[in-house]
């Protein structure tokens, strides 16, 4: 299970890097640094749902769209994996 989370973390570093790439935006980042600090905006934070939503083929539900949700990357990973879990238990 702990590889599988980190397999989380680390493909949505991934995206969150394109983002800022595309940006040009040179940060550092790790799984507790805060989005918005890092350079997102509210338009980044909306493709990064987007591209979670593609990479790991799900949609997120309304009610977990929150801005705690996208606060952090490890707070995505966890949402994100609380999602795969219960469409798998479905």
């Amino acid at each position: 299970m702990q590889a599988f989370n980190a397999n989380v973390q680390n493909r949505i570093l991934g995206l969150v890097k394109a983002i800022l790439e595309q940006n040009s935006i040179a940060a550092e980042i790790d799984s507790a640094s805060r989005l918005v600090d890092v350079g997102l905006t509210s338009m980044d934070m909306v493709n990064l749902m987007l591209a979670v939503e593609a990479e790991f083929d799900l949609t997120i539900p309304q009610s977990e769209i929150t801005p705690e949700n996208f606060q952090s990357i490890k707070a995505l990973e966890l949402m994100i994996v609380n999602q795969l879990q219960s469409e798998k238990a479905a």
